[in-house]
């Protein structure tokens, strides 16, 4: 059971490479939205999503290759909660790792807590973003955006 104070968290599996799993996890704009500026690929880089009249801008914060990413989400506009920046200083955090000869992709939203407005909404968010749109671009090449 899950307390208050967790980060949402999910895992899936692929037969993916490590390698192609974080060349998809950085395509942002191939999982999560086209309405996307910016870069991904290195450390520092910004990059901004927009999803309607709600946007996320990051900062890639730490990469180590094929293994980690991390992005810091510096500002945010989220026009239905009262805290309209609720995501602002969380984290996201990509973690790929190899067991039994397949790849594992843990993703953790550090504080993306249960205690906070959004968690409902953005956890059925993730769950469709991480859960279903990166498996299917790593078994299909195509993911599945839900742009507007």
């Amino acid at each position: 059971m899950q307390t208050e104070n967790e980060n949402y968290h999910k895992s899936i599996t692929t037969n993916a490479s490590a390698e192609e799993a974080f060349n998809k996890i950085s395509s942002v704009d191939k999982w999560w939205t086209s309405n996307f500026k910016g870069s991904t690929n290195n450390l520092n880089d910004i990059f901004t999503l927009r999803f309607g009249d709600n946007t996320f801008t990051f900062q890639v914060v730490e990469v180590i290759r094929n293994k980690k990413l991390v992005w810091m989400v510096t500002d945010c506009y989220m026009t239905w909660l009262k805290d309209k920046s609720e995501w602002k200083g969380t984290k996201i955090v990509f973690e790929i790792s190899v067991v039994n000869n397949k790849t594992v992709i843990e993703l953790n939203h550090v504080g993306l807590v249960h205690d906070v407005e959004c968690y409902d909404v953005c956890e059925l968010g993730w769950n469709q973003y991480f859960g279903e749109s990166i498996p299917a671009l790593l078994a299909t090449g195509k993911g599945i955006l839900f742009d507007d």
